[in-house]
């Protein structure tokens, strides 16, 4: 361990281990899907930030590991961004740096079982605000929240039900904190193994109490994935393709057939050529289309990815134009400094223009949806208001196909169950190129996965769910209850500096007696 200790004392070596300590939560994200390795792979980076010499290098080694940790889960858009991921990983690992200052503001040295136990809430806390700022749209969005990883655990979906994904990453990283007490501080032990006992505890009372949807009926939904295709003539050919595997669909009764995100590059508006062929589509199956355009619309200026819902008759009016945009995909934040990321990456040569509210859609049979498109499936708030709103399913239209051969498209695909899952509504999330997935109400997956090598039309019957689950009636309480356990623990923190200013102001001995006082009467 001494010897640990004396190699780690060189600022260099001591950042890489940091870095490579952030990004061990990877292995439980997607593609490798290990969710059981999200309880300890925060272990590593506790105890590294734990042993800190100075509090200032607690905080630097926060920063590293965010560093690791933003690196490794979004390192499959390196090919887009080259260079600049680095550059926006270390800005926003700077959220981690004050985490790093609290784990061993609270777990260094030898520290006591009162503080082990504050730890075990206090650093989760300090985690979910962390989630909390780096959820922001304009800095990337809640992509790879820790929560996320636990996206095919039966019990984990149930609370999420109840307090979201963010429930989830509070609990995965309270259990994180009590392995790494429970291997480093045998004083402590006590308060870490109560920590576990209370977290299986309330995983068991969730899954007795938390209500199940009700499903009072069954719809079929058809997904209509038409696989990669490339070349100058992509958009014609992609249409033809995506005609071709919906005609398939005639005979076997689809309620609503869904196309992937841009599935239409041109405005139906300057193309009534391919309005007449998809409403000739849905006379043939008998079902509305749910379409994705992205193309500088007719109407108004700019361009707009939006879903469309396409009848018998043509265009029902139904529309949703996309609200929250991917950063540097789909516009540059602040143009005017960082314009040039366009020569060094494959961003947005021209900002895209945003929706202004969500929509849920009447697409016949009774049935009403609520559309997402692509990046906006990852934030909880969007389906939660959907299913507010009177959405019965929710439908999430996607293209990864800039990314198909890296991790993203199946971590794409998983955040669906955890949508379906705190929602109470099945989730369809439907891609051009994979990879395609339906969840059903409780987040377990209908049906195959359709991956990045398919290219098919298939068709999914779903539950149809109604009621309010907790996390839907009650929204983030968990980062409200975080908030709270924070401002608790800075209040206790504030009175303890006072108690020990004041008594260090006190004189330890009472004052010297000059040579005239007198014992008993002061100052003769």
């Amino acid at each position: 361990m001494r010897t640990v200790e004396r190699w780690l004392t060189s600022p260099w070596r001591r950042s890489c281990v940091g870095a490579l300590a952030g990004a061990l939560p990877v292995l439980a994200f997607p593609a490798p899907a290990l969710w059981w390795f999200a309880y300890v792979a925060l272990v590593p980076w506790l105890l590294l930030a734990r042993s800190a010499p100075t509090a200032r290098r607690a905080a630097y080694d926060g920063w590293c590991g965010g560093f690791g940790f933003m690196v490794a889960v979004h390192h499959w858009l390196l090919p887009s961004l080259h260079v600049f991921i680095f550059l926006i990983a270390g800005l926003l690992s700077v959220f981690w740096a004050p985490w790093g200052w609290l784990t061993r503001r609270l777990l260094g040295g030898v520290p006591s079982p009162g503080r082990a136990a504050a730890a075990v809430l206090v650093l989760p806390s300090g985690w979910l605000m962390v989630e909390l700022v780096r959820s922001w749209q304009g800095l990337g969005g809640p992509w790879g929240m820790l929560g996320a990883t636990q996206w095919q655990v039966t019990p984990a979906l149930r609370l999420a039900s109840v307090g979201g994904v963010w429930l989830l990453s509070f609990l995965v990283v309270a259990v994180n904190v009590a392995v790494a007490v429970l291997v480093s501080v045998r004083e402590a032990r006590m308060p870490a193994v109560a920590s576990l006992v209370a977290t299986a505890a309330a995983t068991s009372a969730a899954w007795v109490w938390s209500p199940r949807p009700d499903v009072d009926g069954h719809v079929r939904i058809a997904v209509v994935q038409p696989g990669v295709v490339d070349g100058s003539d992509s958009g014609d050919r992609r249409f033809d393709r995506e005609e071709q595997l919906t005609r398939q669909l005639a005979g076997r009764h689809p309620d609503l057939i869904v196309w992937g995100e841009s599935s239409v590059g041109f405005d139906l508006g300057d193309r009534p050529d391919l309005a007449r062929r998809i409403a000739a589509l849905s006379r043939g199956t008998g079902a509305d289309i749910l379409v994705n355009v992205d193309a500088r619309r007719s109407d108004r200026p700019g361009i707009y990815k939006s879903s469309l819902l396409v009848g018998a008759d043509g265009p029902t009016g139904e529309r949703y134009d996309k609200m929250r945009l991917v950063p540097f995909g789909e516009y540059i934040p602040a143009r005017s400094l960082l314009g040039w990321a366009t020569s060094v990456g494959k961003a947005a040569g021209e900002d895209r223009r945003r929706g202004t509210e969500q929509v849920v859609m009447n697409v016949g049979h009774g049935l009403r949806v609520g559309p997402m498109v692509c990046f906006e499936t990852a934030f909880p708030d969007m389906s939660r208001h959907l299913a507010r709103d009177g959405a019965e399913v929710l439908i999430g239209q996607s293209s990864t196909s800039s990314f198909q051969h890296s991790w993203a498209p199946e971590q794409h695909a998983s955040l669906g169950a955890l949508r379906a899952a705190e929602t109470g509504r099945t989730m369809i999330h439907a891609t051009l190129t994979g990879v395609s997935a339906v969840y059903g109400p409780d987040g377990a997956r209908l049906g195959p996965w359709l991956g990045t090598d398919a290219s098919e039309a298939r068709v999914y019957e779903v539950p149809v769910a109604h009621g309010v689950t907790p996390f839907v009636r009650f929204g983030d309480w968990a980062v409200d209850g975080a908030l709270l356990v924070l401002a608790g623990f800075c209040l206790g923190e504030g009175a303890r500096t006072v108690r020990l200013r004041r008594g260090a102001a006190e004189p330890l001995v009472p004052p010297a007696r000059r040579v005239r006082e007198s014992p008993v009467r002061p100052g003769r």
